[in-house]
């Protein structure tokens, strides 16, 4: 493993251990050249991912992005870093089971929505209202009343 500080190729791992519920191994590394600390991990990949955009441009799926992203909607709410991680593992490994290696971006916009939506209701309109494009504040208005239940009517006379 390349070293990101001094860019030496001999580095040392001081430390393994299970990470994200087993998912993955966090290593502790050491680069004996410029004394550098850094951590990595390592994941299981079952196949090479590429996203299909809506412009039909492909570009190969890349699981920093969706984490940024699903970081941003759940930014400030109280959530815990590691349920993050596992919804992250768990929208991946979906990912990966469909069987098809081309998945369109709306797919993955959907799962996305869907596991936001279980976990917290305001990271699921915050990333809606991104995956969705709202444009006005009536946007939003629209898609939060869909959540709502419905308002009971007046009672009818029996």
């Amino acid at each position: 493993m390349r070293c990101p500080f001094c860019g030496n190729v001999d580095t040392q791992v001081k430390d393994s251990r299970p990470a994200e519920d087993h998912v993955a191994i966090r290593r502790r590394r050491f680069c004996p050249a410029c004394a550098g600390r850094f951590t990595t991990y390592e994941r299981v990949q079952l196949r090479d991912l590429v996203v299909i955009k809506k412009n039909q441009k492909r570009e190969p799926f890349d699981r920093d992005k969706l984490e940024r992203s699903i970081r941003i909607a759940l930014q400030k709410r109280p959530i815990e870093p590691e349920r993050v991680d596992q919804m992250i593992s768990g929208i991946v490994r979906r990912l990966e089971s469909l069987g098809d290696a081309d998945i369109p971006s709306d797919k993955i916009g959907e799962i996305v929505m869907e596991t936001l939506a279980r976990i917290d209701t305001v990271a699921y309109v915050r990333f809606a209202s991104v995956y969705k494009n709202f444009q006005a504040a009536d946007d939003f208005e629209d898609f939060v009343s869909e959540l709502r239940p419905p308002e009971p009517g007046p009672e009818e006379p029996a």
